[in-house]
C-alpha cells in the first residue's frame, strides 16, 4: 500500500470500554470526523440503551427502527461518508463495537440481496403458524450448508438465509463464498482498540452504564417504541441488548428486577464476544486501561510502561505517529 494514501483510523473495542470519549478527544486533536460503527446507533428512537453520543458522528439516526439494517447497507454508507469527508480534506475515524460491520469494511463482504420487506413477513407468518424448526427444514431443503450452520430456533438468521434464496434464487452460502471486495483498501488504515486491562472492570462499568441509563429513563423510552404497533421483539432495533430485556418485562414476562439483571448479562455476553473477535484482530493496536480510565502500565503481555503523564489520548497520537506516513 502506498503511504501516502489517505488516513483512516478505526478504533474498537468492547461496550462501556471508553471508546465514544477516546474518539473524541482523537478527533478534537486531529480534526476528524467521527463514523459510527455501531448497529444500534443507526435507529432513531434508540437514544438511552444505545448510550447514544451528543457528539457528532455520521451514520447515527439514518434508519426507523421498523427497518432491517444490514452490514450490506452499513458499508455502502460507509463508503460514502468516509469518501466525503477526505473529500474535505479531514480525517474519517470510525468507532464502534460491531465488529461485523468493521471486518466487513476492512474485509470486503461479498455483494447479495438487500431485504426484502414482503418476503420476510411470509416467512414470520409460516414461522407463526409451524414453527421456526420448520423454517429451519423449509431452508435445509434448498441450502443445506446454511442450514447446518444455523440453529433451528435462531429466528433472524434463518428468515435472512431463507429471504435471500426466496428473492435471488441463489443460496446464502453461495453468496457467501463469493469473492470479497474490501471496502477500504485504498486508504493508509491504523486500527486501535481500548479496553480494561480487567475484565471485572469493564464488568463493573456495564452494571453503572445500565443503572445510569435505567435512571435516565430507558424504560420509559422503551415502553414508548412498544406502542407502536409495527414494533415487535423479533425486529434488530428491537433485540438490541437492554431493550428486549425490557420489552420482554413489559410483556409481563419477568419482573423489572429480573429483566435488568437478563440485561446486565446480555451485556457482559455481547463484551465476551467482542473480545473474542477483538483478540483475533490483525494488525490491532491496544490500548489498555485501569479503573480510573487511566493506562494499565504492564497489565498484559505487549502492554506498554506508561509514564506518568501518559494517557488513552497520549497512547493513541503515539500509535498514529509511529504509522507509516
Amino acid at each position: 500500500m502506498r503511504t501516502d494514501n489517505p488516513l483512516l483510523i478505526c478504533l474498537m473495542g468492547p461496550t462501556a470500554s471508553g471508546k465514544t470519549d477516546l474518539a473524541i478527544a482523537l478527533a478534537q486533536q486531529l480534526d476528524c470526523e467521527l463514523v459510527s460503527v455501531d448497529s444500534a446507533l443507526v435507529y432513531r428512537g434508540l437514544d438511552i440503551g444505545s448510550a447514544k453520543p451528543t457528539y457528532p458522528h455520521h451514520l447515527i439516526d439514518i434508519r426507523d427502527p421498523a427497518e432491517i439494517y444490514t452490514a450490506a447497507d452499513f458499508v455502502a454508507d460507509a463508503r460514502r461518508a468516509v469518501a466525503d469527508i477526505i473529500s474535505r480534506g479531514r480525517t474519517p475515524l470510525l468507532v464502534g463495537g460491531t465488529m461485523l460491520y468493521f471486518k466487513a469494511l476492512l474485509e470486503g463482504l461479498s455483494a447479495m440481496p438487500g431485504a426484502d420487506a414482503a418476503i420476510r413477513a411470509e416467512i414470520a407468518a409460516e414461522a407463526a403458524a409451524h414453527g421456526w424448526p420448520y423454517i429451519h427444514q423449509q431452508l435445509a431443503l434448498v441450502d443445506p450448508r446454511a442450514a447446518a450452520r444455523i440453529h433451528p430456533q435462531h429466528s433472524q438468521r434463518l428468515s435472512r438465509a431463507l429471504e435471500v434464496f426466496r428473492s435471488s434464487g441463489v443460496p446464502l452460502s453461495e453468496w457467501h463464498s463469493r469473492d470479497a471486495s474490501p471496502a477500504f483498501d485504498q486508504y493508509r488504515v491504523v486500527q486501535l482498540a481500548i479496553c480494561p486491562a480487567d475484565r471485572a472492570i469493564l464488568h463493573q462499568r456495564i452494571a453503572l452504564r445500565f443503572a445510569q441509563m435505567m435512571a435516565a429513563g430507558l424504560l420509559e423510552e422503551v415502553r414508548m417504541l412498544r406502542r407502536r404497533p409495527d414494533l415487535h421483539v423479533g425486529l434488530p432495533a428491537i433485540r438490541a441488548v437492554g431493550y428486549r430485556q425490557l420489552w420482554q418485562h413489559l410483556n409481563g414476562e419477568c419482573s423489572l428486577d429480573e429483566a435488568v439483571k437478563n440485561a446486565e448479562a446480555a451485556t457482559r455476553q455481547l463484551a465476551k464476544r467482542q473480545l473474542t473477535w477483538l483478540r483475533k484482530w490483525p494488525d490491532l493496536h491496544w490500548i489498555y486501561t485501569d479503573n480510573t480510565g487511566t493506562l494499565a502500565s504492564g497489565a498484559l503481555p505487549g502492554t506498554p510502561m506508561a509514564s506518568p503523564d501518559q494517557t488513552p489520548l497520549r497512547l493513541a497520537l503515539n500509535y498514529l505517529e509511529e504509522s507509516p506516513l
